[in-house]
Formats: C-alpha cells, sequence, structure tokens
C-alpha cells in the first residue's frame, strides 16, 4: 500500500474532527438547552453553570493527557486509539441521559479523560510514522482536524437542533466515534517497521529520515530513555510544557465560549451561529496547513529544525497578539468572527510545530510521556482561564479575558526562545555537544 503513512494522519485527523464534533455538541446547545434543564435560572447563572461543567472536562481532559500519554507508550498507537475513542463516544452518547449539573459534569469527565488521548496519541504516531521533515506537516494535517471540527460543528449542532431534541443530537454524535473504529483496525495493524502492507521503499524513507528513530530491541538498550524525574529535569523539556500551558488555553478560550460569546454580545440565535459561528475555525484550518507547510518548506530548503521551529512557533504567536487585543473592541458581528479568525489561524500555525517539539527532543519512548505532561499543564492553564471567564465577563464586556489571551501568546514564544537554546535530541545532562544558539 503506497504512502500509507499519510492514510494513517488522515485517519487520525479524521478522529480529531469527530473528537471536536463531540466537545463542541454541548458548547454550541447549552445557551439553549440550559434554559430547557434549569428554566429559573437568570443567563448569568446559566454561563457559571455551564463554566463549572466545563472547568469539570478540562480538569478531566489535563490528567486525562498525562494518564493517556503513558498508556499510548505502554501499549502502542493502535489500542492506544481504540481505547481513547472506544470510551469518548460512548460518553457522549451518555449525555442524552443527563439531568442537570452532577450528571453532566460527570459524562463530561469520563469524555475529557478519553479524549485527551488523541494528542500524546497523535503526538506518537508522528514520532512513528514520518520523518522528521515531514512532522509539522503531518502534525498541521492532524491539527487541520481540530479546526475542521470546529469548522462544521457549529453549523452541523446547529442545524440538527432544528430538527432533533438535544439528547438525540448527542446520541447520533457519539455513534460516529464508533464507526471510525472499524478504519482504524483495519489500517492501522502495527507500527511502520512491522506494517504488512507498507512498500519497502516507503518503510525504508521513514525510518531513514527519523532523527529519533522507531528502533529494534536491541538498539533500544543504548537510547537516552529518561526516567519521569530525568525527564523533566531538562529546560528543554519545561520550554515545552510552559509553552504548550500558554498557548492551549487561547484556543480554549475560543472553543468554549465562541458560542456563548455571540449569543451574549450580540443576540444571536440558533440560525445566526449556524451563519457565523464557523467562521474563527476555517482561520485555524488555513492555519494549520500553513504552518505545517511552511515547517516543511523551510527544511526542504535547508534550516535546521531548531531555526525552523522557532521561526514558525514566533510568527504565529506575533499574529495572535495584535489580533487578541483589537478584539476587545472589534466594532460588530463580522469584524469579531474575523478577527477570531486571524487570531486562531495565528495559532494553529504555532501549535503544530509546538507539538512536534517533543518528538524533536526525545526518543519514542518518551514522546507520548513528555506529550502527556505537556497536555496536562495546558488543560489546567486552560482550566483557570475558563472558570475566570464567567467572573471577568459578568458585565458582558471580554477585554480583559482577551488581553490575558494576549500575554499568554508571548509567554509561548518566549518560553521556546529562552528554555529550548537548541531544538535536537537531548541527551543525559553533560552530554550534548551542540552551541548554545542556531540560526
Amino acid at each position: 500500500m503506497k504512502n500509507l503513512r499519510w492514510w494513517v494522519i488522515a485517519l487520525i485527523a479524521l478522529a480529531t474532527v469527530i473528537n471536536y464534533i463531540d466537545r463542541q455538541t454541548l458548547s454550541v446547545l447549552w445557551p439553549f438547552m440550559g434554559k430547557e434543564i434549569y428554566p429559573d435560572k437568570t443567563d448569568a447563572e446559566l454561563k457559571e453553570v455551564y463554566g463549572i461543567i466545563s472547568i469539570v472536562f478540562l480538569f478531566s481532559y489535563a490528567f486525562g493527557q498525562a494518564i493517556f500519554g503513558k498508556i499510548f507508550d505502554w501499549i502502542g498507537t493502535r489500542l492506544g486509539f481504540v481505547l481513547s475513542i472506544g470510551i469518548w463516544s460512548i460518553a457522549t452518547i451518555l449525555h442524552a441521559f443527563a439531568q442537570g449539573i452532577l450528571t453532566f459534569s460527570i459524562f463530561r469527565a469520563i469524555l475529557g479523560i478519553s479524549e485527551a488521548g488523541n494528542w500524546p496519541g497523535a503526538a506518537k504516531a508522528n514520532a512513528e510514522w514520518f520523518p522528521t521533515r515531514e512532522r509539522a506537516l503531518a502534525q498541521g494535517i492532524f491539527n487541520s482536524g481540530a479546526a475542521v471540527g470546529g469548522l462544521i460543528s457549529v453549523p452541523l449542532i446547529a442545524y440538527l437542533a432544528l430538527f432533533f431534541s438535544w439528547q438525540v443530537i448527542f446520541i447520533l454524535v457519539g455513534a460516529i466515534g464508533l464507526l471510525w473504529l472499524i478504519p482504524w483496525l483495519i489500517v492501522v495493524k502495527s507500527p511502520p517497521g512491522d506494517h504488512p502492507w507498507i512498500t519497502e521503499e516507503e518503510r525504508q524513507y521513514i525510518l531513514t529520515g527519523q532523527k529519533n528513530e522507531v528502533k529494534s530491541e536491541a538498539e533500544n538498550a543504548v537510547e537516552y530513555t529518561p526516567s519521569t524525574g530525568q525527564l523533566l529535569s531538562h529546560k528543554q523539556s519545561w520550554g515545552v510544557i510552559i509553552a504548550t500551558a500558554a498557548i492551549d488555553p487561547i484556543w480554549w478560550l475560543f472553543i468554549v465560549w465562541i458560542p456563548t460569546y455571540l449569543v451574549e454580545v450580540y443576540q444571536m440565535d440558533v440560525k445566526g451561529l449556524a451563519i457565523y459561528g464557523w467562521v474563527p475555525y476555517l482561520g485555524a484550518m488555513f492555519g494549520a496547513w500553513f504552518g505545517g507547510l511552511l515547517a516543511q518548506n523551510r527544511l526542504k530548503a535547508g534550516w535546521s529544525v531548531n531555526k525552523t521551529r522557532k521561526v514558525v512557533i514566533s510568527l504565529g504567536c506575533m499574529i495572535m497578539l495584535p489580533a487578541l487585543l483589537m478584539l476587545s473592541n472589534p466594532g460588530g458581528e463580522v469584524a469579531a468572527v474575523l478577527i477570531m479568525a486571524t487570531i486562531l489561524f495565528g495559532f494553529q500555525t504555532s501549535i503544530g510545530n509546538v507539538q512536534t517539539l517533543p518528538s524533536d527532543l526525545f526518543g519514542g519512548k518518551t514522546v507520548g510521556s513528555l506529550a502527556g505532561f505537556a497536555g496536562m499543564a495546558a488543560k489546567l492553564a486552560a482550566a483557570a482561564l475558563t472558570y475566570s471567564v464567567p467572573f471577568l465577563t459578568a458585565d458582558g464586556n471580554y477585554t480583559i479575558v482577551f488581553g490575558i489571551g494576549a500575554g499568554l501568546a508571548l509567554i509561548a514564544m518566549l518560553s521556546v526562545l529562552l528554555l529550548c537554546p537548541k531544538v535536537e535530541p537531548v541527551k543525559p545532562h553533560g552530554e550534548n555537544t551542540g552551541s548554545a544558539q542556531e540560526s
């Protein structure tokens, strides 16, 4: 089977589309279903309830990142994805039976823990299936799944809401993930080194093009595989963790609050969300492609991995920073969603390259663990910002929140530049030979 690696990443991108449809279903429906569940609560009280449910999801997601990072390192990408998407699809279906804040929180917790596996799993699959120079593009394709999921989920769910109850919508959405398991189990039989369908040419292209190869057991004996304590003793690891923890809340700010923001500030109904709510994710989709293609282009042009990652990450952050400040006073709903599209374009330009850093810095057995720790820190930070939004926007003004987002973009950029002096495979302390900086 030719180009098997691209079929693998396409399936993971599709899983990510499903992932975002599942999580966005509540975001889109809540401004309307919340009034059905709690008819006596004010809009401000409903926003607080939704904020609490979202925080439960994010905390669960945070710890799920660390848990599934280890799980993927233990059982591999094939079974790891089966476990992750199987559980999250069932959790989505269970939302149809929720009665209030307690049951919603329980089902969101299960959803959060299981959905978290998608990200360290994708990072590990990227490290296994792609040579270094293609990893940013592969990560961009995978990340575009999040953008496409956001892009189609808002109009899709808003459209379904015109014909079905919110309970039926959760069941339909959850069933899609269970169907995804069929092609995944058929196509992804093993890593590329042992896969029966891969051509020998592609196998050699992948394995010889990796700086942190998928090695045989004998070779793994001499590969640097740090313990958790050793992993966290490297400043490069903290560069990845802090960058991810700073940049990720920007994405979640919009994932969680775009529908509520548009309904609250511009008094949109379901049809209005269907018309405008998808626009920001269009920018995210193009940003994911742009960031991946730009990195691949620069690497082919002879740039080092170090220079490529830092330039592309910095470019995305510098796009986000002024756009976030502009969103404090956009002037109207059209300008608002276009500025949001610019912000998410910048976010996706950066994040794909941030997410490749674990595989740039460490070997295969450590990639999932570092990606999991970074993801956990990111979701804890996102939970903190999500928790603060109802209080910071009690008067309907989101200026402070967007200002915080701009500061986070700056922190993300600086953490990579300062704590990852050279993006290259990390060696035990005292054995690194690279220069401190590389242009």
